[in-house]
């Protein structure tokens, strides 16, 4: 094994990354993707010309492979799916850094992404956020040219269609989280709902092991009431719990074990100033990753 080999696959490990999760939505699986591909390019006779775009498509190809195997425990899956978040640090210094950047990371966009079969989602991300030539994506999917092609622009169509609202600056998104938060602890429904975009949304993702939301819940006046009724339920002190971090290249908020309600990762999404959408990651198998461990303060 060359170690020149292994130094110039390190430099595109981050890269690989950033395309098995926008995939996969799993961490976890795009760590594996990537160490396959890493076994694959070991063992595979020399004569790689662009040696970026062969392990971006063998990625892609392996998380296909992935998506298949894991559709029939999407099927039973317990309540709403999102993505496994990424948590970063807000001073940067993460080697994450530079996949939660893209703006095609963020949750919001994340879970429109993962509305599209497994064969649309590689070829879009494939294509449209990695500009990889439609013949590479055929071979990669097993179909014609023009099938990957048609792929990638149904998939499109579905993004373009559920306007995702875009990343705001984070200097907005610290205004708005105060406000809200500050909302929130006061108990006053008015309060909460001059926030709260009209067509807010709450996504709880438990997997039938921790409390959240069930099911999506729409409108900001039942989006307010969901959210007062957590502040009845855990008190006042669970909000002053939550840490500040980047979830997926946004604002959001870590909850640690230990602090009453279970760990989780919340994150959200702006329109017109105001919050439109709150993603909140419960289910423990998505955190695993993440150190959320942190005991309580005395």
């Amino acid at each position: 094994m060359s170690v020149d080999l292994a130094a110039e696959f390190s430099t595109h490990r981050t890269h690989l990354l950033g395309v098995a999760y926008r995939i996969t939505g799993r961490f976890g699986d795009a760590e594996d993707a990537v160490q396959e591909a890493w076994l694959r390019l070991a063992a595979h006779p020399d004569g790689i010309r662009d040696l970026r775009a062969w392990l971006t498509t063998v990625v892609g190809r392996i998380c296909l492979d992935q998506l298949k195997s894991a559709a029939a425990q999407r099927e039973r899956y317990v309540g709403s799916w999102l993505p496994e978040p990424l948590v970063t640090p807000l001073d940067g210094g993460d080697p994450l850094d530079l996949v939660v950047r893209d703006d095609g990371v963020r949750m919001a966009a994340l879970v429109v992404l993962h509305t599209l079969t497994p064969e649309q989602r590689v070829a879009f991300v494939l294509h449209d956020a990695f500009g990889v030539p439609f013949p590479e994506i055929a071979a990669t999917l097993g179909c014609t040219p023009a099938a990957a092609r048609q792929h990638a622009s149904r998939a499109r169509r579905i993004v373009e269609d559920a306007d995702v609202p875009p990343r705001a600056e984070l200097d907005t998104q610290r205004a708005v989280l105060t406000e809200f938060m500050a909302a929130v602890a006061s108990g006053d429904i008015d309060q909460v709902l001059r926030v709260l975009h009209p067509t807010a949304i709450v996504v709880g993702d438990g997997g039938g092991q921790a409390r959240t939301a069930i099911n999506v819940i729409t409108g900001h006046d039942k989006v307010a009431r969901f959210l007062l009724g957590l502040r009845t339920m855990y008190g006042p002190q669970a909000l002053a719990a939550f840490r500040l971090s980047l979830v997926n290249g946004d604002l959001g908020l870590v909850l640690p074990a230990g602090h009453g309600p279970a760990a989780r990762v919340a994150t959200f999404a702006l329109r017109d100033g105001r919050i439109a959408a709150f993603y909140d990651v419960a289910n423990p198998d998505k955190l695993t990753h993440l150190a959320l461990d942190t005991p309580p303060q005395p």
